[in-house]
C-alpha cells in the first residue's frame, strides 16, 4: 500500500498480505482454463464408452481421448478427464474431477482421489526396487502393495511413484510434486508437502506434513522427516530429521582447482581432528 502512490490512476489497487496468492486468483479470472485446457483431440463421447470399455464403471461427464487402454474392474468417477495414450490397468479407482493429461500410466490396484492432476508421462504403481541378493545374483522380491493418492494432489511430468512392497505407498491430500521426481516403494508423503523437480526419495521413508523439499534433493530410505521441514535444493538427507526448521547440505560450486584442494583437505579432516584432540590432552 505504501507504493500505491507510484501506480497510475486507472489501475486497480489492492492491499493484500500474500501477493503471489493474489496474483493466482486474478490470473484465474482472466485465464480460467490456464490450469488445464483440454485439447480438441476427438474425445470419445459417453455413448461410445460402454461399447469400447464394457467392464469399466463410468460416472457422469467422463471425457476420454484416443488410444486409451483400460483394464477390468476399473471405476472412473464423474468429471474425470483421461487424455490420449493413457494406460489404466486392472482394479484401479479414479476419483471425481481428476485429470490424466496424456501418456499417464496407472498400474494395477492404484487408487487416485478427487481433484488430482497427473501431468504427461506420470507412472503410478510400477514395481519398487525390491531385490534380495542370493550369492552373486539379485532375486526380485514381488511388489504386492499398491499406491494411494489422496485428494487435491498434483504430480508433474515424468514423475514416478512406486507401489509398495507389502503395504501401500501413500501420497496424502494436497501434496504437490514437480517434474521428474522419483518416490520409492512404501514412502509416505504427508499432507500439503511440496517436492521440487529431480528429487529422489528412497523406499520406506516418511515425509511429514507441510514440508518443502528443494530440487535435486536425495533422501535416503527408512528415515523420517518431521512436519514443517524445509530442505534446500541439492541436499542429501541420510538421517532422520526430528524437528521443524530449514536444513541444507550441498556444497556450493567453486572454481575447480579450489574445489580439488578442499576435497583433499576434507578427506584428511579426521586425521587433523585427532591430532588436535591429542594435543589438547
Amino acid at each position: 500500500s505504501n507504493l500505491s502512490k507510484f501506480l497510475p490512476n486507472n489501475c486497480i489497487k489492492l492491499d493484500v498480505k500474500n501477493t503471489l496468492f493474489a496474483v493466482t486468483q486474478v490470473s484465474k479470472m482472466f485465464y480460467p482454463k490456464a490450469d488445464i485446457d483440454y485439447p480438441d483431440m476427438n474425445l470419445i463421447n459417453s455413448s461410445e464408452l460402454k461399447k469400447l470399455y464394457p467392464k469399466v464403471n463410468f460416472g457422469k461427464n467422463v471425457l476420454i481421448g484416443k488410444n486409451v487402454v483400460i483394464g477390468n474392474n476399473v471405476t472412473i468417477n464423474s468429471g474425470v478427464y483421461i487424455g490420449p495414450n493413457c494406460t489404466i490397468e486392472d482394479n484401479v479407482e479414479i476419483g471425481k474431477n481428476t485429470s490424466l493429461i496424456a501418456n499417464v500410466t496407472l498400474c494395477h490396484n492404484v487408487v487416485v482421489g478427487n481433484n488430482v492432476i497427473l501431468h504427461p508421462g506420470v507412472v503410478v504403481g510400477a514395481d519398487g526396487f525390491g531385490l534380495a541378493q542370493e550369492k552373486d545374483k539379485w532375486i526380485k522380491i514381488p511388489q504386492i502393495g499398491a499406491v494411494k493418492i489422496h485428494d487435491n494432489v498434483e504430480i508433474g511430468a515424468n514423475s514416478t511413484i512406486d507401489r509398495g512392497a507389502i503395504e501401500d505407498t501413500v501420497i496424502e491430500k494436497g501434496v504437490k510434486i514437480d517434474n521428474q521426481v522419483q518416490i520409492g516403494h512404501n514412502v509416505i508423503v504427508g499432507e500439503n508437502t511440496a517436492i521440487a523437480g529431480c528429487t529422489g526419495i528412497a523406499g520406506s521413508s516418511i515425509i511429514g506434513k507441510r514440508c518443502m523439499i528443494g530440487g535435486a534433493t536425495a533422501i535416503s530410505g527408512h528415515i523420517k522427516i518431521a512436519d514443517d521441514v524445509i530442505i534446500t535444493g541439492m541436499s542429501g538427507v541420510a538421517n532422520s530429521i526430528k524437528s521443524p526448521g530449514t536444513y541444507s547440505s550441498a556444497l556450493p560450486v567453486t572454481e575447480s582447482k579450489i574445489w580439488r584442494r578442499n576435497v583433499v583437505r576434507l578427506k584428511n579432516i579426521d586425521k587433523i581432528i585427532k591430532k588436535i584432540m591429542s594435543g589438547l590432552k
